[in-house]
């Protein structure tokens, strides 16, 4: 699968990322699936609970589905989450596995000392055990 992010919605990412450094920021990203891509048509910012450690996001069950009704109402579905991992690469950690389904693309933001670095889109394999990286364009 190919995730298809403009590049106002590549800076939106980052952006969130160094503004909730130093902890994780999250969010959905809302768009439409065809022809073996999800198009990113709309992000939708979530707030991460500041109880969390510095190193885990969480999005909580009622805000996600008022955000899935309200993508739904607006015909898009949720076909990905983002978040940032400050001071870390932008790739999956063992509890970003844990807590991923397989049928959405995970964003990724680094962002090192408050600055948003690369970014890359992955997909849980269908038995869980692992992240692809998949196509970002």
């Amino acid at each position: 699968m190919t995730l298809v992010l403009d590049p106002r919605q590549r800076e939106a990412l980052r952006r969130h990322g160094e503004a909730d450094y130093p902890r994780e920021a999250c969010g959905l990203i809302g768009g439409l699936v065809a022809d073996g891509r999800r198009v990113a048509v709309r992000l939708v910012p979530m707030c991460n609970p500041r109880d969390l450690p510095r190193n885990r996001y969480r999005i909580d069950p009622e805000a996600f589905l008022r955000a899935e009704r309200q993508l739904d109402r607006d015909g898009l579905e949720i076909v990905g989450v983002y978040h940032s991992h400050p001071d870390a690469p932008a790739r999956p950690s063992t509890v970003d596995r844990d807590h991923a389904w397989p049928s959405l693309s995970y964003v990724i933001v680094a962002v090192a000392a408050g600055k948003a670095q690369d970014l890359h889109s992955w997909t849980l394999t269908g038995d869980r055990a692992s992240f692809t990286e998949e196509e970002l364009i």
